[in-house]
């Protein structure tokens, strides 16, 4: 369970952050949401798919980790074995939470917030979050600043995935991966685009997407399926 409380120096003037990656840290995953904007960094090292909300049924893009639940395949001694790591496995132990303006009852305004119950949060390890004298840490800058994007990384991500969904480029697929030992893990629950259909979009249709700012994650998101196969390998390894 999570336990959110809005970021304060009052009260947690004496909390850190164990910023090492780990599975004792919430890391093993096998899935994470990602965002258009990162998918130029994300398609170097791990497949880009889609999942639909089952409460709103909206899609939403996915950095895939592992083929099975709780397995992050880029999880070893060392920490996190990939040369970028996704932005909302990053931004953890924060989220974004919203605080009534005292002006205006109305208005919400965004703020930091932070997960107290978190393996990573604690007064003795890691990066401190406010100075001693005053003020915040470059740690907790570049934190909120990670929040930020985030923020507005949702509004560009919800368009661009309903203009797939209008293109009807998206569909339904299941994988069967079959590993050096004999055994095998079948990846269901997931989209992907439809490569025929991406490449039948018409010149106006493509100058459409370029407008927006859909062309390019649009192809970084075929791209990022060449690393299935790095995926493979790991497991492989994993299971040797």
């Amino acid at each position: 369970m999570s336990n959110f409380e809005l970021l304060n120096p009052a009260q947690h003037s004496d909390l850190k952050v164990i910023t090492e990656r780990s599975a004792d840290y919430g890391d093993a995953v096998n899935y994470v949401m990602t965002f258009p904007f990162e998918f130029r960094n994300i398609q170097h090292c791990y497949p880009i798919f889609f999942q639909k909300d089952a409460t709103s049924s909206a899609f939403f893009p996915i950095a895939l980790l592992g083929f099975e639940q709780n397995e992050n395949l880029f999880l070893d001694n060392p920490g996190w074995n990939a040369p970028y790591v996704p932005l909302m496995i990053r931004r953890q132990p924060f989220l974004i939470g919203y605080q009534t303006d005292a002006n205006d009852p109305n208005q919400r305004n965004p703020m930091v917030s932070i997960d107290m119950d978190n393996p990573r949060v604690n007064e003795t390890d890691g990066e401190a979050l406010f100075l001693e004298h005053g003020g915040t840490s470059d740690f907790l800058q570049q934190a909120t600043e990670s929040l930020e994007l985030i923020h507005q990384a949702h509004e560009h991500s919800a368009k661009f995935m309903a203009k797939l969904a209008e293109l009807e480029l998206l569909e339904a697929f299941s994988m069967t991966v079959k590993l050096n030992n004999g055994s095998e893990n079948q990846l269901l629950g997931f989209y992907t685009l439809n490569e025929e259909k991406v490449q039948n979009l018409s010149g106006d249709v493509l100058s459409q997407l370029n407008q927006q700012g859909f062309l390019q994650p649009l192809f970084m998101v075929i791209a990022s399926h060449s690393c299935v196969s790095d995926l493979v390998e790991r497991k492989n390894k994993q299971v040797a």
